[in-house]
């Protein structure tokens, strides 16, 4: 048993666990990266699935093409038909957590259709938070599908007004490359990356290609592109610097984006 091992045993055993000198004692150990060739895609479900076979066909082929090359954790978002449910349940003054549970029904249905239109390929959709089966799916087809919501549920943490899960798709990919120490957050969607504005609804906007976590804050764009609870998780991160934004709907960005070349807009947490 190393010192560092002894003392963290030892401090455990005698202090609370948000205790400062056991949390430092506690992050000395660098973390086991425990996927770490392998980059976890999030199909979004508004700006993507729910397009219908136009947006999500070529999408397939790109996807099956680049897996000869790359290991791809495959999430996908809810999207419009979760919203219609959050306004359902919210209108019935449902908790969070009630939300939390229906968002992520939407988001199992979109992975279940991903794996069927993937699965003549060999790729599966995997159920459950643990994953538990996904380093096999890896080894053998280099690619898996999962549901993009973090398994909250009843437990999702409240958000500061209103009751929409704050916790939402984008954050439960975000939150699977980080535990798995994957090499990199790429969100699929519907946009070019992140503007000044909203391009959908406003004219003169400007594109930004990089820009960190900080800087998005005092803009006023915090909420823009991502769920805002993903830029607090990215400066915590340990094994993800950086995500990037692509627009899922011109062909051969995702290839380029996996070989690591910098399409759309690269948000960095410092």
């Amino acid at each position: 048993m190393s010192h560092t091992t002894a003392e963290l045993e030892e401090l455990l055993m005698q202090r609370s666990l948000s205790d400062s000198q056991l949390q430092a004692a506690a992050s000395a150990a660098a973390d086991f990266r425990i996927l770490p060739d392998a980059t976890v895609i999030k199909i979004g479900g508004q700006s993507i699935i729910d397009r219908g076979r136009s947006a999500v066909y070529p999408l397939i082929d790109e996807i099956v093409s680049a897996r000869k090359a790359h290991k791809l954790l495959i999430g996908t978002g809810a999207g419009t038909r979760a919203r219609h449910l959050y306004s359902i349940a919210a209108g019935l003054n449902l908790p969070a957590g009630v939300l939390s549970q229906l968002g992520a029904s939407v988001a199992d249905q979109n992975a279940a259709m991903l794996g069927q239109l993937l699965a003549k390929h060999g790729i599966s959709a995997v159920d459950g938070a643990g994953l538990s089966a996904v380093p096999l799916y890896l080894a053998e087809v280099n690619a898996v599908v999962f549901s993009g919501m973090p398994p909250y549920g009843l437990w999702m943490r409240p958000p500061a007004s209103g009751v929409i899960p704050p916790y939402r798709t984008d954050a439960g990919c975000f939150l699977l490359a980080e535990q798995f120490g994957c090499k990199a957050m790429i969100y699929v969607k519907d946009e070019d990356g992140l503007y000044t504005g909203n391009p959908k609804t406003t004219k003169h906007v400007n594109f930004i290609p990089k820009i960190s976590v900080e800087e998005m804050k005092a803009k006023g764009l915090q909420d823009s592109i991502l769920e805002f609870p993903v830029l607090d998780l990215l400066k915590t991160a340990k094994h993800i610097p950086q995500v990037q934004i692509i627009n899922g709907l011109v062909p051969g960005n995702l290839t380029r984006a996996l070989a690591g070349e910098h399409v759309g807009t690269i948000i960095t947490a410092s």
